[in-house]
Formats: structure tokens, C-alpha cells, sequence
């Protein structure tokens, strides 16, 4: 498509032409080589400005998705930072129910000895009794 238009821009400009003639002498007349060459990087630099109009909305893209990802990295820190609180929060959970184990262990020994020694105590008391009263 560019080719097709430089080439009817070329043969449009390659016709001699007449026009008025201007009454200030300080015009410049191009020779057709130069005249082709001034075409050729006007049409150049029109499609280097449309590269950098789509060079700049890539960009604009590129700065967006780069936004996107951090809020995502930065909740996913988050959630991995409450998964550790929590971890942490249920391991001390397990510590305390295992020294309340261990403490309810020792009380529930030391309540059988007493009871076991109370009932002896009650035993020998009865025997000492029917010892007594014989």
C-alpha cells in the first residue's frame, strides 16, 4: 500500500506543471531528484510518528501490566503472610493443648494415688477397728 502511494506520488511529481507566478522572488525550486528524495522522507517520517504513537500505547500497556502483576505479587505476599500467622497461631495451639495433656496426665496419677491411699487408709482404719473391738 505504501508503494502504490509513493509510486503515484512519484509519477504525479515526475509531470511538469505550470502555476502562477509569485511576485516574491525568494521562492525555491526543488530539482525532481531532490523533490523525490524530500518525498521520500516526509513519507519516512509520517510512518515513523505512527511507530511512536504505537510504540507509546505498547508502552502504556507494558506500564499497566506491570501494575497488575505487583498488586497481584503484593496479595499474594499477603495471603503467604496470613498463612504463617495461622500456622504459627495452630502450633502454639498444639503446644498448649499438649502441655494441658501432659498436666491433666500428672493430676489424673496423682488423683489415683490419693485415692488409692485413701483406700488403704480407709482399710487399715476398718482394721484397726475390728482389731480393737475383738
Amino acid at each position: 500500500m505504501k508503494k502504490l502511494l509513493l509510486s503515484i506520488l512519484l509519477v504525479t511529481l515526475s509531470f511538469t506543471s505550470f502555476s502562477q507566478n509569485d511576485t516574491d522572488s525568494t521562492s525555491i525550486q526543488l530539482e525532481v531528484p531532490v523533490a523525490k528524495l524530500v518525498i521520500k522522507d516526509l513519507i519516512s517520517g509520517d510512518g515513523a510518528k505512527e511507530e511512536l504513537k504505537i510504540n507509546s500505547e505498547k508502552i502504556k500497556l507494558l506500564d499497566q501490566k506491570i501494575v497488575f502483576k505487583d498488586s497481584i505479587i503484593n496479595n499474594l505476599n499477603n495471603q503467604i503472610g496470613n498463612f504463617n500467622s495461622i500456622l504459627s497461631t495452630k502450633t502454639d495451639q498444639l503446644k498448649l493443648s499438649k502441655e494441658l495433656s501432659e498436666k491433666l496426665q500428672t493430676d489424673l496419677k496423682k488423683q489415683q494415688l490419693k485415692t488409692k491411699l485413701m483406700g488403704g487408709a480407709g482399710l487399715v482404719a476398718v482394721a484397726i477397728t475390728i482389731f480393737l473391738l475383738k
